[in-house]
């Protein structure tokens, strides 16, 4: 498994053991929203912040690639799916591991909606993807979401505790879910995933503050980083605001000293 540790290494920081991952994957599901249109420039603003990995699709690894700047771990996104489908929670690979590795990747991600009608085949997925990473030691992230006409709130704690669970046990090294709400919920959610937990920052938020409270209720609940795309990438300073986040990861800065770096 040495391969998988050596690219690990690469997404997640060796003397925390915790991870800032920014996702810009959006492009595929909803198109080019404000942050995404440059995505040189955009890649260049959150890496300079301290970003560890940042995930995108592999069309973008090609027109987004800078050649100038630090390095930061490559996430290659295998699934996809639209606002635009009959089903939006429906996702199907649209990359291959083997695509990915061609592409310089350190670690590739799957998106699963739990309770969406396709489900099934959605996990069919994730189980061959977790092959295929093992064959190659390529790790794996899985977002892990409960989304579906049986799903009544998608942030209730026995829906994420399963969600994460799922993913755990089908192979994933990073379990990728949505954050519960208070450190006590969220800790069982942790304490039910036997990889390590990051949170997803979800939809654009109102406040800094409000961000950044939901990320030390994570990590105080034993979360092992983020990965938050949109509250990063559409900030007003992206640089800043992933140089908060990092800090609040790596360092344990509080709510006050994150706010305070953004000024």
């Amino acid at each position: 498994m040495i391969g998988k540790k050596i690219r690990l290494e690469r997404i997640i920081d060796r003397n925390s053991r915790k991870t800032v991952i920014i996702p810009m994957d959006h492009g595929v599901t909803v198109g080019p929203i404000d942050g995404l249109a440059d995505m040189r420039t955009t890649i260049g603003k959150v890496v300079a912040g301290g970003a560890n990995g940042i995930l995108m699709h592999k069309g973008i690894v090609r027109a987004g690639h800078r050649g100038t700047g630090q390095d930061v771990g490559l996430i290659i996104h295998l699934s996809g799916g639209t606002s635009l489908s009959p089903d939006p929670n429906a996702k199907v690979l649209v990359c291959t591991v083997e695509e990915a590795i061609k592409l310089g990747a350190d670690a590739v991600s799957v998106h699963i909606n739990l309770g969406a009608e396709t489900d099934k085949e959605m996990l069919r997925q994730l189980g061959q993807i977790g092959e295929r990473c093992l064959e190659w030691q390529m790790p794996l992230v899985a977002m892990m979401y409960t989304r579906g006409p049986k799903i009544q709130d998608e942030y209730d704690v026995q829906n994420v505790k399963h969600a994460a669970r799922v993913g755990a046990e089908l192979g994933a090294d990073i379990v990728k879910v949505v954050y519960t709400g208070s450190v006590e919920s969220f800790a069982g959610v942790v304490e039910g995933c036997p990889v390590p937990v990051v949170i997803a920052g979800g939809a654009k938020m109102g406040s800094d503050e409000e961000i950044f409270n939901m990320v030390e209720g994570a990590l105080k609940a034993g979360a092992a980083g983020v990965s938050i795309g949109r509250n990063a990438f559409q900030h007003d300073d992206p640089t800043k605001m992933v140089q908060a986040l990092s800090k609040m990861v790596h360092h344990n800065a509080s709510v006050e000293e994150a706010i305070a770096t953004l000024k």
